[in-house]
């Protein structure tokens, strides 16, 4: 065994938090906007203008949905970092691979000026902001919720999760406000904007970042490390699978249900609808301003009355709640449409902010990292990026009715329900720290 190191003061728990959210904000927003362009306007773009539209509009998503394939590869390989050199290092690394490859999408060719090597080159770039984000959500939580005060692990560990909000609703601000130039200005050039705008907030992150301590915790991981222990990944899978399954699971609407609700409802309602796009792109954008409002006051809930009840409400309302969000789109009433996006979004935060506390929890510190990373990665990669894609061609067998969306996202969110109970049960046998829920629970060294 190591010789035990110089213990590491404590850093600051809002400072660390306040890092953990500027940095997954950048990423998120980088990833976000791939998301929106692939929505609107990357299947004339990057796609020949004679392919059938619906061919088109499955390829632009196909694009977005190759972005998940490698998160579980980057969760991996930044687990093993994170778990072995530190949180901050590994966070610096996906903060500027993401924000490489995001500028760079900014400057591709059209396919009318290079053919079949734009969409290829839009792949290669989305495979990197993949593994970049891959890596990115497991460490920033763990910055926050290692740093925070005992019993408040569910409250901190919400600003990582603050990040997507945030992320999103710069994005969808971004593209929002490069509409008004109009759909020739916007599908020209106006789309390139908030890609290339990443570069600047790239810098931003970085200043913050690498600024952070490592937590204390760390230190005593690298303590009791020893050259018989297994790589981390393996470890995991050995003592952790269940728990990693179970997580994989429990998070399929807080992932792929998120873009049913965005992304695909884009879609739905100017394509199927013929709905403004403007509109709904300005709903997107209070809809995120909600999540951002509300997650922090439901997370401070979670602490109080446990953060699985406050998950499990969440997707209850989001059971309740699918049908309507998709029945008024085809009034037309924006008051309505509005009303639905909002309420949906409410409900949805409950799953975003205790979910870090209840992953973490999961996982024995030497391999939290990549725990962590795996479920959320590997779910990323199932129900996050085909979720959209499943959902428009489900839409067309269907004849361009909405149920079978609907149905989706009702099915992954009772499945969600009795996976985030299974958790809770499951958290001590499988992590081996105490049954309550807290900081002191997801620091304790094992």
């Amino acid at each position: 065994m190591s010789q035990p190191a110089t213990p590491t003061k404590p850093q600051n728990p809002l400072r660390a938090a306040f890092a953990a959210l500027v940095g997954t904000s950048i990423e998120w927003y980088d990833f976000y906007a791939f998301a929106t362009a692939a929505a609107i306007v990357f299947d004339d773009v990057f796609f020949p203008a004679d392919m059938p539209p619906l061919l088109k509009t499955l390829s632009a998503f196909g694009t977005f949905a190759v972005g998940f394939l490698l998160r579980p590869l980057g969760g991996i390989v930044f687990g093993h970092i994170g778990d072995r050199v530190g949180r901050k290092k590994t966070l610096v690394i996906t903060l500027l691979m993401m924000g490489i490859a995001s500028f760079a999408i900014g400057l591709l060719p059209t396919y009318a000026q290079a053919g079949a090597l734009a969409p290829a080159l839009l792949i290669v770039l989305r495979l990197i902001q993949g593994i970049a984000i891959g890596g990115e959500w497991g460490g920033a939580v763990l910055v926050a919720v290692e740093n925070a005060p005992t019993g408040r692990a569910t409250f901190f560990g919400s600003f990582a999760q603050l990040g997507s909000s945030v992320g999103a609703l710069l994005s969808t601000g971004a593209f929002s406000l490069m509409s008004l130039w109009g759909d020739e200005a916007f599908t020209a050039w106006g789309w390139r904007v908030p890609f290339l705008a990443s570069a600047v907030l790239v810098v931003i992150g970085l200043v913050i970042r690498l600024k952070l301590e490592e937590a204390p915790v760390m230190e005593e991981i690298r303590a009791q490390r020893t050259e018989r222990d297994k790589l981390p990944v393996l470890e995991v899978f050995q003592t952790s699978w269940r728990t990693v399954l179970v997580g994989v699971f429990a998070l399929a609407t807080a992932t792929g249900g998120y873009y049913v609700v965005t992304s695909y409802l884009l879609t739905y309602g100017t394509g199927e609808l013929h709905l403004s796009e403007a509109m709904l792109l300005n709903g997107l954008t209070l809809a995120a301003f909600v999540e951002l409002a509300v997650t922090p006051g439901l997370s401070w809930l979670g602490d109080r009355v446990g953060p699985h009840k406050v998950v499990i409400g969440g997707l209850v309302g989001v059971v309740v709640l699918a049908v309507p969000q998709f029945l008024v789109m085809g009034t037309g009433s924006v008051f309505l449409i509005y009303a639905m996006m909002l309420a949906m979004r409410f409900v949805m935060s409950a799953l975003y902010g205790p979910i870090a506390a209840i992953l973490a929890e999961g996982f024995a510190p030497r391999v939290r990292y990549t725990g962590i990373s795996l479920s959320y990665q590997i779910c990323n990669m199932i129900f996050g990026g085909f979720a959209p894609l499943a959902a428009v061609s489900l839409t067309a067998l269907a004849g361009g009715h909405y149920w079978p969306a609907a149905a989706l996202l009702m099915t992954i969110s009772v499945m969600g329900i009795w996976c985030t109970a299974r958790l809770r049960a499951m958290r001590s046998r499988d992590a081996g720290v105490p049954a309550d829920h807290g900081a002191a629970a997801v620091t304790t060294a094992v």
